[in-house]
């Protein structure tokens, strides 16, 4: 692997972990929500990663495959004074939990910021690498 291929893999992880830190902002910003008029509530958004092959052989980098929504079933609390609440007096609430979001917003932080610090590694390494023919 060419110390310039880790450009390619680390900027590719950091792609797709800009991705999963919008997702879970969603996710986040929705977490309170109740069925809105379709009657549906918010259903929270997960990524799902690829390896992908990038270059030449044995180079891969990473892509968001896919970002599906939760099959958990919403949040039901009984509240029949609430103006959303359905005939048996229960308001559906989004099946974000709040808990599981936070940890995947610092986990994609952590990558996001393990990956930057991985490009800044290797433009360190090739500078004094260059600095060492002159």
């Amino acid at each position: 692997m060419s110390m310039f291929s880790i450009f390619g893999v680390s900027g590719s992880a950091v792609s797709a972990q800009s991705q999963r830190l919008n997702v879970v902002a969603s996710n986040l910003a929705n977490a309170d929500a109740v069925a809105g008029p379709d009657g549906q509530a918010y259903k929270a958004r997960h990524i799902l990663f690829q390896t992908v092959p990038m270059g030449g052989p044995g180079h891969a980098g990473v892509k968001v495959q896919d970002i599906r929504e939760s099959e958990e079933p919403g949040r039901r609390v009984h509240a029949p004074h609430h103006p959303s609440a359905g005939e048996d007096g229960y308001v559906t609430h989004s099946n974000v939990n709040p808990v599981e979001e936070m940890v995947n917003m610092i986990s994609a932080s952590r990558s996001y910021q393990n990956n930057v610090e991985v490009m800044n590694t290797a433009k360190t390494l090739l500078l004094k690498t260059l600095q060492m023919g002159q």
